[in-house]
């Protein structure tokens, strides 16, 4: 992917949170990521470092592998932050950290007011199609 499309490919990774329609965010991450891709959440929710930390064990990120589990992943997260209505996703900013390597930092909007309830950066790698192969999620 050319530096050109590091907007196109911001703009495309945050559509797939936001999108209503079922069948269009799996169409979005099928077109988007390539079947193989790894999705890392790398800093877990602290209910996931807590219970970590009592059975003495640095937490894990949490990982998703596949188109199948990726659609799983966006959809819960649709659930859980968009579908209320309440917040939308947006791009902050982009960056291309190297020939097929970006930054994406984006922020969870309220639609109510534009006020700024969460966001976090990804650090996305492309193959040669310019499908996502990795996506290492900073949240907070």
């Amino acid at each position: 992917m050319h530096s050109t499309d590091a907007t196109t490919l911001a703009d495309r990774y945050l559509a797939q949170w936001n999108e209503p329609d079922p069948a269009a965010r799996a169409a979005i991450i099928t077109e988007l990521w390539a079947p193989d891709a790894v999705h890392v959440l790398v800093h877990p929710p602290q209910q996931i470092r807590d219970a970590a930390a009592e059975l003495a064990v640095p937490a894990p990120p949490l990982v998703v592998r596949g188109h199948d589990a990726l659609r799983r992943r966006v959809d819960r997260a649709y659930q859980m932050f968009v579908a209320s209505g309440e917040h939308v996703f947006v791009v902050d900013e982009v960056s291309v950290l190297m020939p097929a390597v970006y930054a994406v930092r984006w922020s969870m909007r309220s639609t109510a007011n534009g006020t700024v309830d969460g966001g976090g950066a990804d650090v996305i790698t492309v193959d040669d199609a310019g499908r996502i192969r990795t996506d290492h999620q900073y949240v907070g």
